[in-house]
């Protein structure tokens, strides 16, 4: 199965790079990408999670709306996506079914840090998708780590895919600079060792980041987003679909998976 997720949150990247940004334009550009995946998916008849934050599901009820009402998972992203507390994990979940009158089961990290697994199952999720089980300076030295699922505090951990062998990365950043059927080659090897595949993206990727002035990204954050990102993910969501690979929401998945 190819778990499609993205982290859908306030856009406050650019203060990475010690730029500043409106919290309107955060969520206003969150939010027009997330309708841009939303539309993709439907026109490619494909199903995703979606983790978010509190403080950006409160800002666009509707979509968190359409995103339920067009079949695909809501997950939790933490309530801000820029400061955590252990408290955040119960109080995000809470908060996110009280807006949507559903069950909320999965959890993902802010930026794919590490998080106590204990204080995960504490505050009642099922799943855990913040690993990202490979080396990449600055950020992750995660290649100890098992590739593919295990438990943990009786937490189901869902690692982000990365390749056979070399454990290359199948992130968003891949995707973005890597040709695009090279990204698929990995794809295809990956699925087949593991039958299945879960990467993520986010949804301002699918629009034009390429203004330095205003965002101060570097080119390998800002190729191929905007209409490029579009018409790529519309290709690589295809590809999916001529491969016969089936698609699906986490919860889904894990469904299928024994307990420990």
């Amino acid at each position: 199965m190819v778990l499609l997720s993205f982290d859908i949150e306030e856009f406050d990247m650019p203060f990475e790079y010690g730029k500043t940004i409106t919290f309107e334009d955060q969520i206003s550009i969150s939010a027009q990408g997330t309708r841009i995946i939303l539309d993709l998916l439907l026109k490619n008849k494909l199903k995703a999670t979606f983790f978010s934050t509190v403080t950006f599901a409160k800002h666009v009820p509707e979509l968190i709306r359409r995103i339920l009402d067009e079949g695909h998972e809501l997950a939790s992203h933490g309530v801000y996506h820029s400061d955590f507390k252990k408290e955040h994990l119960l109080e995000s979940r809470l908060a996110l079914e009280e807006l949507s009158g559903i069950k909320v089961t999965g959890y993902r990290m802010a930026r794919m840090m590490p998080v106590d697994e204990q204080e995960i199952q504490k505050a009642g999720y099922l799943y855990n998708s913040s690993i990202n089980p490979t080396w990449l300076p600055g950020r992750y030295n995660n290649r100890h780590i098992s590739r593919t699922y295990f438990y943990q505090s009786s937490v189901l951990q869902l690692p982000a895919s990365v390749s056979p062998v070399s454990r290359f990365p199948l992130f968003w950043l891949s995707f973005h600079n890597l040709p695009l059927w090279y990204y698929q080659h990995l794809a295809k090897r990956t699925y087949q060792k593991d039958n299945y595949l879960n990467i993520y993206f986010h949804p301002w990727e699918f629009t034009d980041l390429k203004d330095k002035e205003r965002f101060g990204f570097p080119g390998y954050v800002s190729k191929n987003t905007g209409e490029d990102m579009i018409r790529r993910m519309d290709h690589f969501m295809g590809w999916i679909n001529r491969q016969g690979y089936p698609s699906g929401t986490i919860s889904q998945f894990t469904k299928h998976i024994p307990l420990p």
